[in-house]
């Protein structure tokens, strides 16, 4: 099997649906893969593969706005509205648990 890292920048919209089905609600610190590149620089990826690829997405903050937009983007599409997703991208107010 074909092993590719990408960066979020070069994705494709196949590529960013896989991320989006296999972590609908974002990935957290088990799916992430750490490993040097050539270069020796840390990278830290998470992983989706397809039927012929296994593609290593380097991550960051970037990388979870450009899934967002994707969903937001397939919904308009769509014409279905979000009313089934769940998504909160709002952070708390300190206020709220005093």
């Amino acid at each position: 099997m074909i092993r590719k890292i990408v960066d979020f920048q070069k994705l494709t919209d196949d590529v960013l649906q896989m991320l989006v089905q296999k972590y609908p609600d974002g990935y957290d610190d088990d799916d992430i893969i750490t490993f040097r590149n050539a270069n020796n620089e840390l990278i830290h990826a998470v992983e989706v593969r397809s039927e012929e690829i296994v593609y290593l997405v380097k991550i960051g903050v970037k990388l979870e706005k450009a899934m967002e937009d994707f969903i937001d983007q397939s919904h308009d599409m769509d014409g279905n509205d979000d009313a089934d997703l769940d998504i909160d991208i709002s952070l708390p107010d300190s206020d709220e648990n005093e």
